[in-house]
């Protein structure tokens, strides 16, 4: 890929808001973090991974900070063998990268000290709170991946096969392998340029999508002989601790669940409550379309996209149920009055 390549949204030459700002600050730093959110998936990594690959490439030192494994069906991502779980290394006035997250709190209490005036912001979230000193805010686009290309062009960083990979990866995993609405002509566009440059698309795809471990296909088994569908098209189940503990399955084995569901014919919504080992509920739902499920999730306290969103509830199994289902029917009936 040459860095002629127009990276802008539909075409436009216009330059993204902060997008200015955050080049600035990336050319006069000297030290960069890369900051994940919790449950990290192909978007962030991706991003994260290329970034940084790009920076060194112009003589900045980076660090790669995850408070958490990084899944395995993300290893096999350039750089992913580098993150670390301490602050070992970074200087006092390291700036810190977020990356693809509409809020601070998502990525976790072991970043929850980080000042905005260190922070730089990098989303594609509705709802982002610009939480930083420096904002890259463009919620038209598929991916964060999308955004850190057009940050690593801006830079004159040549994109390398492996830079390459990382933010095919970020845009096929947002994109639920081009499936989604979010895959519009200028994300197609992206991918192909990002593919005549060495990304790995196979394997990618593989990674992602069709490698998946017994013990999880068993928990989706059972998740779908659970799974209830209600009259006005909801479709959920629940997965409990004690059954990740029957089949020897990890939470990592959970992520294709919920869109199991929502294939389902009748379903508008698909719901999926996975019981975490502090007695809560993470809450993920996915949307045909025509309800808003971010909606739905900010009522319980989450975020995420229009389509694909998801909440922490502190509650009982029977009352985060009763919550959920009440949150999406409320937006049910938003998207109905809207309509009529």
């Amino acid at each position: 890929m040459n860095n002629e390549i127009n990276t802008k949204s539909n075409g436009s030459s216009a330059e993204p808001p902060g997008a200015k700002g955050v080049l600035e600050c990336l050319r006069s730093s000297r030290q960069f973090v890369m900051c994940a959110h919790e449950k990290p998936d192909g978007d962030v990594l991706g991003s994260g991974f290329a970034l940084g690959m790009a920076l060194k490439r112009i003589g900045k030192d980076v660090v790669y900070f995850l408070d958490d494994d990084v899944p395995a069906n993300l290893r096999f991502l350039p750089e992913s063998q580098l993150t670390q779980r301490t602050f070992d290394g970074v200087a006092d006035d390291a700036i810190f990268v977020f990356l693809d997250m509409s809020d601070q709190w998502r990525a976790g209490k072991a970043l929850n000290w980080v000042p905005p005036e260190r922070i730089i912001n990098i989303d594609h979230h509705l709802g982002n709170h610009r939480f930083g000193r420096w904002n890259l805010v463009v919620e038209s686009e598929a991916a964060t991946g999308s955004l850190v290309l057009g940050l690593i062009v801006a830079l004159g960083v040549p994109i390398t096969s492996d830079i390459a990979t990382c933010l095919l990866a970020a845009i096929i995993s947002d994109t639920g392998c081009f499936m989604y609405s979010n895959a519009d002509p200028h994300t197609i566009r992206l991918a192909a340029s990002l593919m005549e440059a060495g990304a790995q698309k196979d394997r990618i795809n593989e990674q992602l999508y069709q490698t998946r471990t017994f013990s999880g296909q068993k928990v989706l088994g059972r998740a779908l002989d659970t799974a209830t569908l209600t009259d006005d098209g909801i479709c959920y189940s629940v997965v409990s601790r004690a059954m990740l503990e029957e089949f020897g399955a990890t939470y990592e084995d959970l992520e294709d669940v919920v869109g199991a569901l929502r294939a389902v014919d009748r379903c508008e919504v698909s719901a999926l409550l996975k019981e975490a080992p502090d007695g809560t509920f993470r809450v993920s739902m996915r949307s045909r379309g025509r309800i808003n499920v971010m909606a739905a999730a900010k009522k319980l306290g989450g975020g995420g996209h229009f389509r694909a969103a998801g909440a922490t509830i502190n509650a009982t199994q029977d009352q985060a149920l009763s919550a959920v289902l009440t949150a999406i029917r409320a937006e049910m009936a938003e998207g109905a009055r809207a309509a009529g």
